[in-house]
């Protein structure tokens, strides 16, 4: 395995996708970065939930519309094989009812298959990194479709929050990124990671995905 400039271990990708010619552009691209390696590629859900079980790549690039087991169930049932595993959803239209779902399956990202080359790079990156891939924009679409929210709560999990941690809730349910949430607050962006973390931590969420379905759903941004 090659190693990144830093000297850090690469990014180990899986691409998943029905298409052969999708599947080898972005094989193209992938292996050309410094510092990303695709370990693995898959025509169908079924042949993702094996190969991601048994390598536990730290991405996966997955299709939500194939035959056979879909991209929704197959990030389900990676997931719980492999926790480590970060996704990212694939889909042709930004507006894709059925692909959202696979964010509500627990993938840390959504990405058109006409994404420019320096944003899927950056992505891959991202979800990699613990973040999420998500537009503002799409963040929106995404809420509206999952329904009715709840009113706020009183108590529970959210009186554990302190001042702080509510304000940076709020502003990953916006969309925001560590750097945007930063500039808001004058904030370092370690120490927007650092903030981020506990918010995870102590609502029990998986990661920024959930959170900003936390926060629509308990009516605290709309």
């Amino acid at each position: 395995m090659s190693q990144s400039e830093a000297g850090a271990r690469d990014i180990r990708v899986l691409i998943v996708d029905d298409q052969t010619l999708v599947r080898m552009g972005f094989r193209m691209l992938l292996d050309a970065e410094p510092g990303i390696e695709v370990i693995a590629e898959a025509a169908d859900g079924a042949e993702a939930v094996r190969i991601a079980s048994a390598q536990k790549p730290d991405v996966v690039l997955m299709d939500v519309r194939m035959p056979g087991l879909d991209g929704i169930a197959a990030t389900a049932e990676i997931l719980r094989l492999s926790p480590g595993t970060r996704v990212l959803i694939l889909t042709t239209f930004d507006l894709d009812e059925y692909a959202f779902g696979g964010l509500r399956a627990g993938a840390s990202g959504f990405l058109l298959k006409d994404t420019r080359p320096t944003e899927l790079l950056a992505a891959v990156r991202a979800v990699a990194a613990g973040e999420a891939a998500i537009s503002p924009r799409v963040t929106r679409r995404m809420l509206d479709l999952f329904g009715a929210r709840m009113p706020a709560p009183q108590g529970g999990p959210l009186e554990t929050l302190t001042p702080r941690e509510h304000e940076i809730l709020l502003a990953i349910g916006e969309g925001l990124s560590n750097g945007e949430i930063g500039e808001r607050f004058v904030l370092s962006e370690s120490t927007v990671k650092t903030h981020v973390g506990r918010v995870l931590m102590k609502l029990e969420l998986r990661d920024r995905v959930q959170a900003v379905i936390f926060a629509f759903e308990h009516g605290l941004v709309g």
